[in-house]
């Protein structure tokens, strides 16, 4: 999965991905005011974006980054074949050519792939980008020295579950082919409707082999994209790019590149960089942050002053925070149980402990509330706003439990307002009214994280999370719920070990769609078969809002990332 606001990956901390619109996100009132200061009606070429983060940019390799869509930094140095749609609100949430002319083209069952280069396509130094560098930027995806990307091409492509790398084996992919310096052919285990998403991440940015420099080719990879990496300080902490001269943006429709340069600072503190970007002095004019929210606190500030209110972009990344039973622990093997957890839940406290409704939306479906998710409205335990304790109560007396029961509820001591002991307690607190004592048991993150990922040490009912690797509900809700993807030795995310075949077999089918309307309809009829089986209480959706300096224009938030798009941010 990916989260918006820390370095993306599938562990649900928030991902690549990597975390978190009523439909579309919006923004202040000026949000799409390009206007320069001298009064004309579009974004100025030119000037230094100032980015300011928590997180550095570690990794910063095509192959080991966990991000879809191409990422936010990332993508303003390497292009992949396809890339999502860089407009605000729902439609961002489309896939569109980037390096190739269209989004692929299928064979009729979607195990086959092909897809076509445009033509003039330059790196840095001005040689032409081929389909063998693309070929040759996936394999390297493999070598074991530069892991963390996606693990989807390792279990799509034919023949490269076991396969190492070229660094070890010089012979390659025979399921990608190259027949000539244009054309890039996929060929896949199964059905895959959806490798169109697929081809967004930066796995399949290209590398010229003459280039590769290995664990070191992060400190200045070869850009195919608007900018080039001329300074990489501590790890990510301090990136520098400027413009490439070779990258046209004839070939480039979604990437807008105003700035000259893009000045990128992390490994800061969240209140200093929302405490600069308030003041918007010297360079922080003009600066914006990728991975840092407004807290509760801070925001019932913001919305108090006019003028900052007016520069916080608020955007919705396709996320459901959630609570988990463990089926195989008593008493949440009882679906009665569960249903009663479910009617006692009020999501009203839930929420004013993530931080308020700006921050938070309630959540009934697994799915979060977006069209390309297929999300399907639905609210199987019906429990309005505060919760029904009464209807808890009656499923507990059908259930045994006439006198209420005692559990226990694992959450993180983490303060992320998501898993942590305020979400934990508001839990708690409804649980109460309807006979249930919970008792908490709060773990360090990483203990936390290693406990609920663990077949064998996964507790009986725990607060989790996931985001989507794309804005689809297939990597929604198959890591979660196909019985195949659970794993008994490493880290499993199908948190109540559901192995149902009418559940796995639909995700099949749904899977050879390339009618991607058609396979949201299916995924959102799937969750509400899935939700009536109370293996999860789904409890909110978070909402990002962000402050950006005050001469920073053309603010674009899509739903595929909730956060600014800072290719299409300008500068006074």
């Amino acid at each position: 999965m990916r989260h918006p606001s820390r370095t993306a990956r599938r562990l649900a901390a928030a991902t690549v991905g990597l975390v978190v619109a009523a439909g579309a996100a919006a923004c202040g009132p000026e949000d799409n005011d390009a206007k320069g200061s001298s009064g004309d009606s579009g974004p100025h070429k030119g000037g230094t974006l100032t980015v300011l983060n928590s997180s550095p940019q570690q990794n910063f390799d095509p192959a080991r980054l966990y991000t879809s869509g191409g990422g936010n930094v990332p993508s303003l140095v390497f292009r992949t074949l396809t890339t999502r749609n860089r407009e605000n609100g729902a439609a961002g949430t489309q896939v569109v050519p980037d390096l190739a002319t269209d989004t692929g083209r299928p064979n009729k069952d979607a195990t086959v792939w092909t897809y076509t280069l445009k033509k003039d396509l330059k790196y840095e130094d001005g040689t032409p980008i081929t389909s063998a560098d693309i070929k040759y930027g996936i394999e390297r995806s493999f070598a074991p020295e530069l892991s963390g990307g996606a693990p989807y091409l390792r279990d799509w492509l034919v023949g490269a579950a076991d396969y190492q790398g070229p660094y070890k084996d010089k012979k390659g992919l025979s399921a990608i082919e190259t027949p000539d310096d244009r054309t890039i052919v996929f060929r896949l285990n199964k059905p895959e409707g959806e490798f169109p998403y697929l081809a967004t991440q930066t796995q399949f940015t290209p590398v010229p082999k003459s280039k590769d420099t290995g664990a070191k080719y992060e400190e200045h990879p070869v850009s195919s994209g608007p900018y080039k990496v001329v300074k990489n300080e501590n790890d990510g902490e301090h990136l520098v790019l400027e413009r490439n001269p070779h990258w046209s943006a004839a070939t480039d429709a979604e990437r807008k590149a105003y700035p000259d340069t893009i000045d990128v600072r992390s490994g800061l503190d969240s209140s200093v960089i929302n405490q600069r970007l308030s003041a918007s002095q010297g360079a922080d004019a003009a600066a914006v942050t990728t991975d840092t929210n407004l807290g509760p606190a801070e925001l019932a500030k913001v919305t108090g002053d006019k003028e900052l209110a007016a520069r916080v972009g608020t955007g919705h990344f396709g996320y459901t925070n959630y609570l988990a039973f463990n089926p195989t622990v008593k008493p949440f093997d009882d679906p009665e149980v569960r249903q009663a957890i479910s009617y006692a839940i009020d999501r009203s406290s839930v929420i004013n402990a993530a931080g308020g409704s700006a921050l938070a939306e309630p959540a009934t479906t697994f799915l979060p509330d977006q069209k390309s998710f297929g999300h399907t409205p639905y609210d199987l335990f019906p429990a309005g706003e505060t919760g029904d304790p009464a209807k808890a109560r009656e499923l507990l007396k059908k259930a045994g439990h006439p006198n209420g029961l005692t559990i226990t509820l694992t959450h993180s001591n983490s303060k992320d307002f998501e898993t942590s002991p305020e979400i934990a307690t508001a839990v708690q607190d409804a649980l109460k009214k309807a006979g249930i004592t919970v008792k908490l048991q709060g773990l360090e993150d990483n203990d936390y994280s290693d406990k609920i990922h663990n077949v064998s040490t996964e507790p009986g009912f725990f607060l989790a999370h996931w985001g989507a690797d794309w804005p689809s509900g297939g990597p929604f809700l198959a890591p979660i719920f196909d019985g195949r993807q659970i794993v008994k030795d490493g880290a499993n995310f199908n948190t109540g070990l559901l192995d149902d075949t009418s559940v796995n077999d639909e995700i099949d089918a749904i899977n050879k769609l390339t009618d991607l309307d058609a396979a949201a309809q299916r995924w959102g009829a799937l969750d509400k078969k899935i939700g009536a089986q109370a293996l999860t209480v789904p409890l909110f959706h978070p909402v990002y809002k962000r402050l950006y300096g005050k001469d920073v224009k053309n603010i674009v938030i899509s739903d595929w990332t909730g956060v600014l798009d800072i290719s299409q941010a300008a500068v006074k």
